[in-house]
């Protein structure tokens, strides 16, 4: 493992491979890291691809380094800044109709709709 890296360190890389749970990064010319999906972008990620690829260029924070087992763990999300927007979800407008009323209107529509379903079936 090469000594000039060092825990915390922000560098540049490129992006050697990608598979679900990650994407593997080329630090320099013989030392490789990866970077686990959830420290790929802020918020949820669902399918890597979409937001990286196999030649891209990546700011990486260096997170943790295992000289023993040869593996560097790196993160993009904590070299940019956190999405403002991210703070708690907002508050759902309370519906305008009691529940009971929402009930009596689904349970006329169920019980239409079961109607329906027994004439179609005696026919």
């Amino acid at each position: 493992m090469s000594e000039k890296f060092q825990v915390g360190q922000i560098i540049e890389g490129t992006v050697t491979g990608v598979k679900p749970f990650g994407a593997f990064v080329s630090l320099d010319g013989t030392t490789q890291g990866l970077v686990h999906i959830s420290h790929i972008t802020h918020g949820y990620l669902a399918d890597i691809n979409e937001a990286i690829k196999v030649g891209d260029q990546v700011k990486v924070k260096i997170l943790s380094i295992d000289s023993e087992k040869g593996k560097i763990s790196l993160s993009i999300k904590e070299t940019q800044e956190k999405p403002k927007n991210n703070s708690r979800p907002q508050k759902k407008e309370a519906p305008t109709e009691d529940f009971e009323s929402l009930m009596k209107d689904f349970l006329k529509f169920s019980n239409d709709r079961q109607a329906d379903i027994n004439k179609r079936l005696n026919r």
